[in-house]
């Protein structure tokens, strides 16, 4: 069965394939026998391109054993160095010695193992039984699961960081993944993500690298745009391994802090009901939007007369939600008050002064600036 959308934004695939290759072995770990090569057959691989987001992926079905992971590069000493380097600063970085750290297609622990070794306190999750049975048997936490649903749980959650190599260009259902690893991570916790570099494999023309276990072939700004897409922010994203891989470090996103905003509105309140206080009569100049904002916010319908505005398409009509009249500055000459709050943003400056030129001098005037009121003399 193939896939008519992408895989990521359900965005349309360019009308035409990428590419196409013809009587493809049907998957990388697929050898047939004396006894069944007689009746394998090759595969057609589909390649195809988002024209949303831009992501190369094919459109065909994933390979049977896709939710296990089959490593053989690991054993390499090469390898095994270059991830105890990598594993050693990523601990020492982000501070996780002693703290859960996750492995997502774990394999038979040839990398949680190295993990483990920089002292934290290491779980992996893996499909493949005999896989599973063989981290067990080294004295590895590692257990049988496999995420494909929005909002899975994992037993042991929340961890503080997680890690996934060369396994998430098998799976079909990235979102679900992604997602469902934020959420079992603590607040801000931190990932590594590795693909094959579709970047360097353009750039080298590396057409032997498609493979029917491979679904998708990120560069930098797809795998980018995926990671964010689904909850996390991109630290870093570089090419390692002989730019043969592509290395994310990305973080949980946290909901902005946006508790200053609650201080800052307390602040001007205290301030301004101080300020309006002092008088019988005061009038706001200004009906832009953040004076409006000022208005409703602070409550100010019963402390302000009127509204003053140079645009006439607000004279005679009323302030959104509190309701107070507007009327055009000669209204200050008829109508007088003792004190004017100028809230014009960039035009305050250019109110004060026609303030001072054209009308009563012995108004108060006080200009509303981003850190509070400043009272003009």
């Amino acid at each position: 069965m193939t896939i008519a959308a992408c895989r990521v934004c359900e965005g349309r695939f360019f009308g035409e394939s990428v590419l196409k290759f013809k009587n493809m072995p049907k998957a990388a770990q697929n050898f047939p026998t004396a006894a069944s090569r007689l009746e394998d057959e090759g595969v057609d691989l589909d390649v195809r391109q988002c024209q949303t987001c831009g992501l190369v992926q094919l459109s065909n079905s994933p390979v049977p054993y896709y939710k296990e992971v089959i490593r053989a590069a690991a054993f390499s000493e090469e390898m095994r160095l270059f991830r105890e380097k990598q594993f050693k600063e990523f601990v020492a970085r982000w501070s996780l010695e002693d703290k859960k750290v996750l492995e997502v297609g774990t394999g038979k622990g040839e990398y949680l193992s190295l993990m483990q070794e920089q002292g934290v306190d290491a779980y992996g999750i893996e499909y493949g039984e005999e896989s599973v049975q063989a981290c067990q048997d080294a004295g590895l936490n590692v257990e049988k699961d496999y995420i494909s649903q929005f909002g899975y749980r994992l037993r042991n959650a929340p961890f503080d960081a997680f890690f996934i190599l060369n396994f998430f260009e098998h799976v079909p259902h990235p979102n679900a993944l992604l997602q469902s690893l934020s959420l079992n991570l603590t607040d801000g916790g931190i990932g590594l993500v590795e693909v094959p570099n579709f970047d360097m494999i353009l750039k080298s023309n590396l057409f032997t690298e498609f493979i029917g276990d491979h679904l998708f072939y990120f560069t930098k700004d797809t795998l980018t745009y995926v990671l964010e897409k689904n909850g996390f922010e991109v630290l870093e994203c570089e090419e390692v391994w002989y730019d043969y891989i592509i290395s994310a470090t990305v973080r949980k996103r946290q909901k902005t802090d946006v508790s200053s905003f609650d201080t800052q509105r307390q602040k001007l309140q205290e301030e301004i009901d101080t300020y309006v206080k002092q008088f019988d009569r005061v009038a706001v100049w200004g009906a832009g939007h953040q004076a409006l904002a000022v208005l409703s916010l602070l409550g100010l319908q019963d402390k302000v007369e009127y509204v003053v505005d140079s645009a006439p398409f607000k004279q005679g009509k009323y302030t959104p939600a509190t309701h107070l009249p507007i009327f055009p500055p000669d209204t200050l000459n008829v109508e007088p008050v003792d004190a004017v709050i100028i809230m014009a943003a960039s035009y305050s400056d250019g109110v004060a002064k026609k303030l001072r030129d054209r009308f009563d001098p012995k108004i108060k005037v006080a200009i509303l600036r981003d850190h509070g009121l400043e009272h003009i003399k």
